[in-house]
């Protein structure tokens, strides 16, 4: 069993609806940032974080709570310039829904305040005081003071100057085979994954696509070791050009031309013992019928005891 006994304040309070305060979808921390912005005095000019701030309302659940008071039409918000090119942001808090036009129509009654005049006489900036003595104006008397020391009125010689050395020849440029730009250009048409490489980087790449030319690699080897370096699980290449340069940056040492060959064209497959044993039956059979022979025989078993001759 409950009980509830109210006692009404004296003074500093605030009314409030039950709908507010039983709203279904604010949260407790919407709730107490409303109200206690709600409780604040006429002419208070409190910002909605540094009332989160007082109440104890930390970063996330302040981010949450305002996008909920937004949601529901409790708290409206605009950006405007005002006097002196300031840019600053109005608040409205009110203690019923408000649409945007509502909103709209006292946001543009309300005077807009620069941050100059919203500042507290409290957090205003004191004068700055000189830690030693008490400043003084510049000397205006018009001449400097004399030098006791050394009567410099003559310059010293300046020293003899040497021609500047000329500048070496700019180094040539190395030239890029046709090849490697060929194959650099047909890169996007290879994989799906190679469409945004950036035209900036096409010479750098072709310059490494050359080094593997150079080596003795053949373009069908690199365009193999390009594919193999793609990722194959489904993620996205958000920088193409870097992967290449990544992939193309050590170079291998060339295939041996004689291994290549015996790997593509390897030697046929000897048949093992028990296969070479067998001899295939001269008979008429639908399929080709194997059978060890005892001597010089060229038909199998069946096809000797047969009368008839017919196919087996």
């Amino acid at each position: 069993m409950i009980y509830r006994h109210h006692i009404a304040p004296p003074r500093a309070f605030s009314q409030f609806s039950h709908d507010l305060i039983r709203h279904p979808r604010l949260s407790s921390d919407a709730v107490r940032l409303l109200t206690w912005q709600l409780s604040l005095p006429d002419g208070a000019r409190e910002s909605l974080s540094r009332t989160a701030e007082r109440a104890r309302i930390g970063a996330c659940a302040f981010t949450r709570a305002k996008r909920q008071l937004k949601e529901e039409g409790f708290v409206h918000e605009r950006r405007l310039q005002g006097p002196g090119g300031h840019w600053v942001t109005q608040q409205l808090v009110s203690n019923v829904p408000l649409s945007a036009a509502e909103a709209a129509k006292l946001l543009a009654r309300m005077p807009v305040h620069t941050p100059s005049a919203d500042a507290s006489p409290q957090v205003a900036p004191s004068p700055r005081i000189p830690t030693v003595g008490t400043p003084t104006p510049p000397p205006t008397d018009g001449h400097p003071r004399k030098d006791p020391g050394e009567n410099t009125f003559h310059h010293p010689a300046e020293p003899e100057r040497r021609p500047d050395p000329e500048p070496d020849p700019a180094p040539q440029a190395t030239e890029v085979p046709e090849a490697a730009r060929t194959l650099i250009a047909a890169l996007p048409r290879l994989s799906p994954d190679l469409r945004r490489i950036p035209r900036g980087m096409h010479d750098e790449l072709a310059r490494l696509v050359s080094r593997w030319l150079a080596a003795g690699h053949t373009p069908a080897a690199v365009r193999t070791h390009i594919l193999r370096g793609l990722p194959d699980d489904g993620t996205p290449v958000h920088r193409p050009g870097g992967l290449l340069r990544y992939l193309l940056r050590d170079v291998p040492p060339a295939p041996d031309p004689d291994t290549t060959s015996a790997a593509e064209h390897p030697a046929p497959a000897r048949p093992s013992s028990r296969l070479s044993a067998l001899r295939e039956c001269e008979g008429d059979h639908v399929q080709a019928t194997l059978f060890r022979p005892t001597g010089d025989e060229t038909h199998c078993g069946r096809c000797l005891s047969s009368p008839t001759g017919q196919r087996v």
